[in-house]
């Protein structure tokens, strides 16, 4: 995410006093829910539903998981870095490539 976005989400919270409601717990429930906001979105059709709305909701999840990721002082390129190496272990092209099988069923 570009430098400017992640200060505007800063500012927005700091400006409304909202890091007092932001623990860890409060930001992952807050994750989920707007996450099945996401997903309700296709609740009734996998192919027609109304973009503007999937960006708005995705947004939404983008948002407060920047606002995780401060809380918890993590960088977002070195956890997902990190997460990348664990599932290339676990899903070698080899055996995963075309397949939608978990990592213990390959």
């Amino acid at each position: 995410m570009k430098q400017e976005t992640i200060e505007r989400i800063r500012k927005f919270t700091d400006d409304r006093d909202w890091d007092q409601f932001h623990t860890p717990a409060n930001l992952a429930k807050s994750i989920s829910i707007e996450a099945n906001e996401l997903l309700e979105c296709f609740q009734w059709s996998d192919t027609e539903y109304d973009l503007e709305h999937v960006k708005e909701e995705l947004a939404d999840v983008i948002v407060y998981s920047q606002n995780m990721l401060d809380k918890l002082g993590l960088d977002v390129d070195e956890i997902v870095m990190s997460k990348m190496t664990k599932n290339e272990a676990k899903y070698p092209v080899e055996k995963a490539k075309g397949s939608s099988a978990k990592y213990d069923e390959l």
